[in-house]
């Protein structure tokens, strides 16, 4: 695992205070291929209530059993059903693809959703799993939790128990009629993935996608904490993370790590007026993580945050980091995203389009001479079309839902690096 901190602004004029953005990168390397991967602990929680009836539940039912399919035998599964009742139509136990998968076929559609149900007793099955692997539940759904445990702060909160005890929950929502906030913030809380699976062909793929994750785990438990100096000030962080304050600073929880991935979390930080000339230490950066592996070890990783005082006329001069720069600009544009879908839902539709317009406008800016203006060009484009769709004809729930899950890929900047 490597890990870097820099700043937009290196060099600082001495004459006056300053906002500056630290980005925290990390880069996960590849898991070693000569040796066997850990082993998987799985629960598929699938929403069997009458709207997920006819080519939803058939397309869900065939990626479950491709699912199974890729599993090894020294994966576990379980697998659990829900509408307004929860049925565990198999225990966890070793991976069989062809006994899960007939099991998977005989899914009829039922009554109501009891979501905190079947997800409940997903993990009450993965708390039998031993701790050799990854431990998590897939949470599929269409709808609203309409049974059971409904309030979206007691199900967040139970997701971040189940964390800490070592089992996770990727989320995955169906169609229009699902509540995206609540799916998104239980993925989060609980160091999984949250997914939008617009028509029912799009689910072969998100369930590829998710089981690539899986496979690639190279660290749990990952987190950052940032301490600022007695004299720095942390403003806020750019990306949505789970927070919590620790003595002397603020812990980030950024979940699972995979194979080939890039993380990263920008801060922001008022530095005060300082008196002296050169190179000061501003802050310090903790990376914590297990290694997953032959064996399971801790790791700790101190990173000092530095800044160079300069007199004004030398600060003037300097350029500013380029790829900081534009990771402030795609994450400020996240904000403006969730900010226009926000409006739109409350039928604000110019002040939406004007929102995403003006994003939109700050990273092209931005382009020329820059290194990563492919990836910018596609934020751009994503964010035209948007406000293309902030429009009162054309605005729907699953315009909204396409909107407020752009915009947290963003804000979780959770980027794979391209494989060769």
């Amino acid at each position: 695992m490597k890990a870097s901190v820099r700043l937009d602004h290196e060099l600082l004029a001495v004459e006056g205070e300053h906002t500056v953005h630290a980005m925290f990168e990390l880069s996960v390397p590849e898991p070693q291929s000569d040796k066997p991967r850990p082993p998987l602990h799985l629960a598929v929680v699938i929403d069997r209530s009458g709207s997920m009836s006819g080519p939803k539940l058939d397309r869900t039912k065939e990626a479950a059993a491709y699912l199974m399919r890729r599993l090894a035998s020294t994966d576990e599964v379980a697998l659990v059903t829900y509408d307004e009742q929860v049925d565990l139509i198999a225990s966890l136990a070793p991976a069989d693809p062809e006994a899960l998968s007939h099991v998977i076929n005989q899914i009829w559609p039922g009554g109501t959703t009891n979501l905190s149900g079947g997800w409940l007793k997903g993990i009450e099955e993965l708390r039998r799993a031993a701790e050799d692997g990854s431990r998590k539940v897939l949470l599929l759904t269409d709808g609203l939790a309409n049974q059971g445990i409904t309030d979206r702060d007691t199900l967040v909160d139970m997701a971040k128990q189940a964390l800490a005890a070592g089992v996770g929950t990727t989320t995955i929502g169906f169609g229009d009629g699902f509540d995206e906030e609540l799916l998104t913030r239980m993925a989060e809380a609980a160091g999984g993935n949250s997914h939008f699976i617009a028509s029912p062909e799009d689910a072969p793929a998100i369930f590829a996608d998710e089981f690539e994750d899986l496979t690639s785990l190279v660290a749990q438990n990952v987190s950052v904490e940032i301490r600022p100096s007695e004299e720095v000030k942390l403003l806020g962080v750019l990306n949505e993370f789970p927070a919590t304050e620790v003595v002397g600073g603020v812990q980030f929880a950024l979940g699972d790590a995979y194979g080939g991935e890039q993380r990263r979390v920008v801060f922001e930080l008022h530095i005060p007026e300082l008196a002296r000339l050169g190179v000061t230490t501003v802050a310090e950066l903790v990376l914590r993580y297990v290694l997953v592996g032959d064996e399971i070890a801790a790791h700790e990783l101190v990173l000092p945050l530095k800044i160079n005082m300069v007199q004004a006329d030398e600060a003037s001069q300097a350029e500013p980091d380029k790829e900081v720069t534009e990771e402030v600009l795609i994450l400020k544009a996240a904000k403006a995203q969730k900010e226009a879908r926000e409006r739109a839902d409350g039928g604000d539709f110019d002040g939406a389009q004007n929102l995403l317009l003006e994003a939109a406008s700050g990273i092209e800016a931005a382009l020329p001479g820059s290194e990563r203006a492919q990836e910018l060009q596609k934020e751009a484009a994503i964010l035209h079309d948007q406000a293309g769709m902030a429009a009162p004809q054309s605005w729907g729930a699953a315009s909204s839902k396409a909107v407020h899950f752009d915009a947290n890929r963003k804000r979780q900047s959770h980027r794979r690096r391209p494989r060769d």
